[in-house]
């Protein structure tokens, strides 16, 4: 009923539905004014896999691993935002629950692996579409509580806390 190839291929249909929203608001991100006190951004996803949700959110941090928040007057300084909410990135018929958590769980060490894969490309293509490569400011895109993090410049994983030396 399910194959690891139709499920991957259905996250990248439902994601493409979500593209030209994302480019769009990465390119409203692109024109803020990030605050002096911010080292580099975090785009961590989160994954809500039993409603088959993504979120994705900018965190802007400092060196040290904490949140910068601007808490001065100036409302053109930047400092973190919500870029994706809460979209659908599989649909599945209720009755067909029990049966998908079967399959998953019998291909969850493969499956794991290229739904990451598949999220990560994806951001990346939208990233380089609305022109991320311009941002003068270190940027990652994460999975939520994960040890590692693609670097959105070299365009390469490395170890979470690499980026913070």
């Amino acid at each position: 009923m399910f194959s690891v190839d139709g499920y991957l291929n259905s996250i990248k249909a439902n994601l493409e539905k979500q593209t030209d929203v994302l480019v769009g608001n990465l390119k409203t991100i692109f024109t803020y004014n990030f605050s002096s006190e911010i080292d580099l951004i975090d785009f961590s996803a989160f994954i809500e896999p039993t409603r088959f949700e993504l979120s994705i959110r900018l965190f802007s941090m400092d060196k040290e691993a904490n949140e910068v928040f601007h808490e001065g007057d100036d409302l053109t300084v930047f400092a973190g935002s919500e870029v994706l909410t809460e979209v659908e990135y599989f649909q599945l018929n209720e009755s067909q629950l029990d049966d998908f958590f079967e399959f998953y769980e019998q291909n969850e060490e493969v499956l794991n692996t290229q739904e990451q894969k598949v999220f990560t490309d994806w951001f990346n293509q939208c990233w380089e579409k609305a022109g991320g490569d311009g941002l003068k400011i270190p940027a990652y895109f994460v999975f939520h509580d994960d040890v590692k993090s693609y670097d959105l410049n070299n365009k390469q994983w490395i170890d979470d806390d690499d980026k913070w030396t």
